[in-house]
């Protein structure tokens, strides 16, 4: 089969003066497409910033013989997600792709995180995926093209200590595709997610060196890259890291009707079989689950 190409094709990448985002960024300006490198150049936590990181990047870019142009806002600024949405159609007049990748961690224990910890952290990761893809959204319908990628986190699909606001945000993120998949059938958008293992600045200090040798963001790439493309699928969970790549799914077990004289004991009583995972499937959209729900009435 031929290689996956993206001449012609205009990709943005928030979060992109390091790590995962420069990776990404890098291998689709190597793949033929033109990228906007958005990066704040703030700290993990997310405070601080400047230029530096993105022309860096552009300017890597630039040797390897591609185009691209450095952008600098926060994507939970309003204007400035506008203003790197504006760049990127003056300099090049369309936009194909959006990776949405930036992202910062607070990390405390519920009993110890402050309430502006967890509203930042859902800030960035949510709305800061939210307010791009918005901006690029009605760009997509009139090309009747898009792949949007946004980055969701095992901690999101299974939890981890410490990391309830990174957890909510990367979940609702799977919430946010669940709905644009639908939403864009029609108009040939394609909304994805990557959920990343890798050794980047936010994982530097949770890891063994030996072990984040393993984890390099490049690893994670091609998995990326393949959700630009023009063959990607939509409403998928990729996992990738380490070069091993996997999809998650959120499932539904068969169940079990009790009838609408159903009593809590009842539920109790039958616990075991309700969670059975025997016959378990993913829904693509919410009317499919609905569905069962009266199939199970009718006794099928």
């Amino acid at each position: 089969m031929a290689d996956i190409r993206f001449d012609g094709k205009v990709a943005i990448v928030t979060g992109a003066g390091g790590g995962l985002g420069r990776q990404h960024a890098l291998e689709l300006a190597r793949r033929g497409a033109k990228v906007v490198v958005n990066d704040l150049g703030g700290s993990v936590d997310g405070s601080g910033g400047g230029s530096d990181a993105a022309n860096k990047v552009v300017e890597e870019i630039k040797a390897l013989g591609g185009e691209a142009i450095a952008n600098g806002s926060s994507v939970t600024d309003d204007a400035g997600v506008a203003r790197m949405v504006k760049d990127a159609m003056d300099a090049w007049g369309r936009i194909d792709i959006l990776v949405a990748n930036a992202g910062i961690l607070r990390d405390k224990t519920f009993a110890k995180m402050e309430l502006p910890d967890f509203q930042v952290v859902v800030d960035v990761h949510l709305m800061g995926t939210v307010k791009p893809a918005k901006a690029v959204w009605e760009i997509m319908r009139q090309q009747n093209y898009g792949r949007i990628v946004v980055t969701t986190s095992s901690t999101g699909l299974y939890g981890n200590f410490g990391q309830a606001n990174y957890g909510a945000a990367k979940l609702g993120l799977v919430g946010f595709m669940n709905t644009l998949k639908l939403e864009g059938q029609k108009n040939n958008i394609h909304v994805n997610a990557i959920s990343p293992v890798a050794a980047t600045r936010m994982t530097e200090n949770l890891m063994p060196p030996q072990v984040l040798e393993q984890l390099k963001p490049e690893y994670v790439t091609p998995g990326v890259v393949f959700l630009c493309s023009d063959e990607a699928p939509t409403g998928t969970v990729l996992t990738a890291g380490a070069g091993a790549f996997a999809v998650a799914r959120i499932v539904e077990t068969e169940g079990l009707y009790l009838g609408h004289e159903a009593t809590v004991e009842q539920v109790r009583d039958n616990f075991a079989k309700i969670a059975d995972a025997a016959g378990q499937q993913a829904y693509m959209n919410g009317g499919e689950q609905t569905a069962k729900f009266f199939r199970k009435m009718q006794g099928g």
